[in-house]
């Protein structure tokens, strides 16, 4: 970079970080900057989910016994690009990049993780679009800010912020999406991103707008639940009751990712080959058990609307945390928070049917809040997040359940990174 490139950039860093002269409000020129960070990034997302809505459009017409090659070649294809075009890396390695390498996100890899998560979410698999947009637009914050010549904490400010855009544009809630983008990075450490929550805040609003705008997505509830009742005092208890539950299949969850991210790390072949492998494992389930296809955000409110059987609720139960651990664990893109949230319904509808007459409302959100904050260690936006996407405003029994599966769930995190030691 020349000199007088040097000069601009640094003149108009100075410029941002200073508030307007003559200005009596805290507002600042940055704040116009996180704004333009949530616009690209509400730009990026709102392409991101056209793209994959017009690819899952064309392929859900793919059924029965073809779904099985479908899945394999989608493997295939997707692990050739991360083969020819670069690992982007998964959710461990930006909270690792956050934490300890000064929030500096690299964008060298988001072709490659744009379409090989296009690819896998779109043809089936069971993760979402929440951890390919989350890096897009983190490292995109992250490479305005070196453009500018941000260091430091202003750099991690400004990755967060971009990070925050995506979540929140997938999540529609900007609040729960901000408070997620900084807790995923760790629990205990939230404070030590303080000087990123206003930023996180400010991308989220513009990027949710623009999102909506660009898609046409409706604000409101994403699901249909069951219209809860005035809360009562034994709702609290049971909720925990209830998130025992939701804290168990957690447990299973997390065990068996365990036990499939073992088995494909002692294949020691190309990455497309696991891929591929991972593929036709998904494909099979699906074939058997359609509903476990897919990251389930339509999914849900199928399993919501519908009445099934016990039997069936157990199997599609083992089905979909068996789906989404070969998905996240042979190589396929995608984040698993959406996933996680049918689980937990699965596992509420199973109580339902076990013990009929409960509090159905009630037992689902709590268990989806203690499988989500147990795998994820996300506590506190967990019940900001489904409050706006189930439209359940009772924060408290969220908050009982909640903490319920965080304080249950193992010593180890299933996101390594959030063990607080650098890798």
């Amino acid at each position: 970079m020349d000199f007088k490139t040097r000069r601009l950039a640094a003149t108009l860093r100075n410029q941002i970080n200073y508030p307007l002269q003559l200005n009596p409000f805290v507002f600042s020129r940055i704040f116009l900057l996180w704004v333009a960070i949530g616009i690209i990034g509400g730009l990026i997302a709102g392409a991101y989910w056209t793209v994959l809505e017009s690819f899952l459009h064309f392929l859900k017409h793919v059924e029965g016994l073809y779904v099985i090659p479908l899945m394999t070649v989608a493997g295939l294809l997707a692990g050739l690009i991360i083969h020819f075009l670069g690992d982007p890396g998964e959710m461990d390695l930006i909270v690792n990049n956050i934490r300890f390498k000064g929030g500096r996100l690299e964008p060298k890899n988001n072709l490659s993780m744009i379409l090989s998560s296009l690819l896998c979410i779109a043809s089936g698999g069971s993760a979402g679009p929440e951890a390919p947009l989350v890096q897009v637009t983190g490292s995109t914050g992250s490479w305005i800010a070196r453009k500018l010549k941000f260091k430091g904490e202003d750099l991690r400010s400004l990755s967060i912020a971009g990070m925050a855009a995506g979540f929140t544009a997938l999540f529609g809630a900007p609040l729960g999406g901000s408070l997620f983008a900084l807790e995923i990075l760790h629990h205990k450490h939230v404070v030590e991103y303080y000087q990123a929550l206003i930023p996180a805040f400010v991308a989220s609003c513009s990027s949710y707008v623009i999102f909506i705008l660009i898609t046409h997505i409706g604000i409101g509830p994403t699901w249909q639940f069951p219209v809860y009742a005035t809360p009562e005092l034994n709702d609290f208890f049971y909720a925990v009751l209830y998130a025992l539950a939701g804290t168990a299949a957690g447990w299973l969850f997390i065990f068996t990712v365990r036990q499939c991210r073992y088995l494909f790390r002692k294949f020691g072949v190309p990455v497309y080959i696991k891929m591929a492998v991972g593929g036709l494992l998904i494909g099979t389930i699906a074939y058997y058990v359609p509903l476990s296809r897919y990251f389930s955000h339509d999914e849900l409110n199928i399993l919501l609307e519908k009445s099934f059987t016990l039997e069936f609720l157990l199997v599609l139960l083992v089905a979909k945390i068996l789906a989404i651990s070969f998905t996240v664990t042979s190589g396929w893109r995608g984040g698993f928070i959406i996933p996680l949230f049918f689980v937990g319904v699965t596992a509420g509808m199973i109580i339902n049917a076990a013990f009929p007459g409960q509090n159905l409302p009630l037992i689902l959100v709590s268990c989806m809040a203690a499988i989500n904050a147990c795998v994820t260690r996300t506590p506190i936006s967990t019940i900001i997040l489904l409050s706006t996407l189930t439209g359940f405003h009772y924060f408290i029994p969220i908050m009982f359940a909640s903490l319920t599966g965080f304080f249950l769930a193992p010593k180890t995190p299933l996101i390594n990174a959030q063990l607080g030691v650098k890798e």
